[in-house]
């Protein structure tokens, strides 16, 4: 399987939006709501963006915002993606990116499979699961139950019709956790705020580097554990061959099994971006990184 991509969310610094980008970052979230303590007024997001453009998707966050506001603060910064972390319906998050050209990300506050499943109404083109503290709209810096959106399934814009809609997993990510939550969810881009700050809004370089590197473990993990199923594979295959050449070289009978049919082997995972190649994950046990982790900021990343 393919990493998820990585979006580094309450960028404030250029420092930080540089170092981002040289990770690969897919995307760098600035956030345009004024009650979050890592909001950037308007002429800093603006450089921020001009810093970013065309490499990097540019993110503006925002809750509950009016239509105008969105297409000002859009057309003013240069964002290329909404994020709407309020109450917004989903004909406003349709309006929102007929007046402004943007992609829209939903986001969800999950506390049970309903707050997911609410999502479904949402024809956006991204949707984005964050964990829940009453009264905060996100950024919390606190996991949800994994479990709760696994089996989703991976899915890499442009999706095509009838296809769900790519997912970002968001909440209390860390470079500790991280690893974990790609594996039991399989999401096509994994958020991350205040798992890689030293203080809301300053990222540390070094947690950073090394949220990177983990989540680009995840895929060499899953192509070691393909090749060692291949490996497996392959030395069946010769034993079989060795029974042939035990019988004077003779093909083998076919072992006919009365009223079972002939079934395909374990599901393959193709690098397509958009073959839904993250299987179903297992349930797992909660590990370490499952507990709701402390709040380090009570706003949205």
């Amino acid at each position: 399987m393919k990493a998820p991509k990585i979006k580094f969310c309450g960028i404030t610094r250029e420092q930080d939006a540089e170092l981002a980008v040289s990770l690969d970052a897919w995307a760098v979230g600035l956030n345009l709501w004024p009650g979050s303590s890592r909001a950037v007024p308007l002429d800093r997001a603006a450089g921020l963006a001009a810093l970013l453009k065309r490499r990097a998707e540019i993110v503006g966050v925002f809750v509950n915002p009016t239509l105008d506001e969105l297409t000002t603060t859009a057309d003013a910064v240069g964002l290329t993606i909404l994020q709407l972390h309020g109450q917004e319906g989903p004909s406003f998050c349709n309006e929102a990116a007929r007046r402004t050209g943007c992609k829209v990300i939903k986001a969800a506050r999950v506390q049970s499979l309903a707050d997911i499943q609410a999502l479904s109404a949402y024809h956006t083109d991204f949707h984005l699961l964050d964990g829940y503290r009453a009264g905060v709209p996100g950024g919390t810096g606190e996991t949800f139950a994994w479990e709760l959106a696994a089996g989703r399934g991976y899915v890499a814009p442009p999706r095509r019709k009838g296809q769900r809609v790519p997912l970002i997993l968001s909440g209390g990510l860390t470079p500790e956790n991280v690893a974990e939550a790609i594996w039991v969810v399989r999401p096509f881009a994994v958020d991350v705020a205040s798992g890689v700050e030293s203080a809301p809004g300053y990222k540390d370089g070094e947690r950073m580097r090394a949220f990177a590197e983990a989540v680009a473990a995840t895929a060499e993990a899953d192509e070691a554990d393909e090749a060692d199923r291949a490996d497996g594979a392959d030395g069946a295959d010769g034993a079989d061959g060795g029974d042939q050449s035990a019988e004077g070289d003779q093909p083998a009978a076919p072992i006919e099994r009365a009223g079972v049919a002939a079934v395909e082997g374990p599901c393959s995972r193709e690098e397509s971006d958009n073959d839904s190649h993250y299987h179903d994950a297992p349930e797992r046990a909660a590990g370490p990184g499952r507990a709701a982790g402390p709040g380090r900021a009570a706003d949205v990343a």
